[in-house]
């Protein structure tokens, strides 16, 4: 066992944890600083691994935030394969796996998340994957190739996304949703039946209403039977049913945790106070949740998120006190088309569309409205859209209903 003393001590492998060691040192955070990563990866982004990492179109190296040298130059020492056990604030200690322990001035948790297991009968056998490191999207990579049939279990992003590129590497893809449409939670049945005949179209056989009773094969997977009794032939099953947020090295500590572990506008976690004085816990990317000034407490689980709560909780580990009071945002990109999302809203009593929603060549914004206010907007394929709707969103004023649909009136002008 050793013991050492770091001033700076981020636990995570994701692009919180990187863009926390760069807002770190962008606010001139001297001493010692030390990122721990679980995986024997450097700290990497994730939304390539359903998209031009899996489909070949990328290499291992495009997926880092930053490379070797960046981490060498800012004098970032990064524990690859290295996994916090337990974390004590009482003492500002953090205990690994196999027992060395770093003592810290102050610790920023980038956990992240893990996918949700289903426990379907048949999960254990060949061919039937969780998406979520890039070992894993390599060894989809090569299981799609191999493919003729495949089926996505899960129509949320990842799975859709999932779906697009192994369509694209010419496999031919069903996709099972339990839900009527398409991310009904996230964009509600109208634009999610867009996207879901969006996906057909580009040759995605999507199935909602529908879920999977178990798997069959001698070894490796088969078919994935349906409820029915039915069968569909599939040499890969990919289950993307959501994940939950990491939690449980917070839980140990003692951190309060609810959806995330609770975080205040600047990223700061409250919980046991250090005979030293005030408690030096901070938390961003997919594990926090956290208070934002406009749009309250929200966990979202996209890089974009991640990235910017790196930075500010890194700058605020660095003493800078910054706020994250950022509008949320998050993407998709799936075949031909580009998805962004600006806002938050749980509940809409007015969707108002300005634009073209044909499937074949969708340029359009779709506004979600509470009593006239534009809480969040989705955005397709119009990328110079983004600004002027994230500041509509900003303002947080309600907005002629005419006005929002008619596409002779500049976003700017709203």
């Amino acid at each position: 066992m050793t013991v050492r003393d770091v001033e700076h001590l981020i636990i995570g492998g994701g692009v919180a944890a990187a863009k926390a060691a760069e807002g770190l040192r962008a606010a001139g955070g001297e001493g010692t600083a030390v990122v721990m990563a679980a995986e024997p990866e450097l700290p990497y982004e994730r939304p390539p691994l359903s998209k031009d990492f899996l489909r070949g179109e990328a290499g291992r190296e495009k997926t880092r935030t930053h490379d070797e040298a960046w981490y060498r130059e800012h004098d970032v020492e990064v524990l690859l394969a290295t996994r916090a056990s337990t974390l004590d604030p009482a003492t500002r200690t953090v205990t690994t796996e196999v027992g060395d322990q770093l003592r810290y001035g102050g610790v920023l948790l980038a956990t992240g998340a893990k996918p949700i297991r289903l426990g379907l009968p048949g999960e254990e056998l060949e061919g039937v994957y969780y998406l979520r490191t890039v070992e894993d999207s390599e060894r989809l990579r090569a299981a799609i190739s191999r493919a003729e049939t495949m089926v996505v279990i899960g129509g949320g992003f990842i799975g859709a996304e999932v779906a697009a590129s192994a369509t694209q590497m010419d496999t031919r893809v069903t996709l099972l949703e339990l839900a009527e449409t398409l991310w009904t939670r996230a964009v509600g049945p109208e634009m999610g039946r867009f996207f879901e005949e969006f996906l057909r179209d580009r040759g995605v056989h999507v199935r909602t209403r529908t879920g999977a009773e178990r798997l069959e094969g001698d070894g490796g997977v088969e078919a994935v039977v349906l409820p029915d009794g039915s069968r569909l032939p599939a040499d890969v099953v990919v289950i993307g049913v959501g994940v939950r947020p990491d939690v449980e090295l917070a839980e140990r500590a003692g951190l309060p945790v609810d959806n995330g572990i609770l975080v205040d506008e600047h990223l700061r976690a409250a919980g046991p106070r250090a005979p030293q004085g005030e408690l030096r816990v901070w938390a961003a990317g997919d594990v926090a949740n956290a208070a934002h000034p406009q749009f309250g407490r929200i966990r979202i689980e996209h890089w974009a998120e991640a990235l910017n709560q790196g930075m500010i909780a890194g700058r605020n580990l660095a003493g800078a006190g910054d706020r994250y009071d950022r509008v949320p945002y998050f993407y998709s990109d799936q075949f031909d088309l580009s998805m962004s999302y600006l806002g938050h809203v749980r509940e809409w009593d007015e969707l108002v569309v300005r634009g073209d929603r044909n499937v074949k060549e969708p340029r359009f914004v779709a506004w979600f409205l509470r009593q006239g206010t534009p809480w969040a907007a989705l955005i397709v394929n119009d990328g110079a859209a983004e600004d002027p709707v994230r500041e509509v969103i900003r303002r947080g004023e309600p907005v002629d209903r005419g006005r929002l649909a008619d596409a002779d009136v500049a976003l700017a002008e709203l």
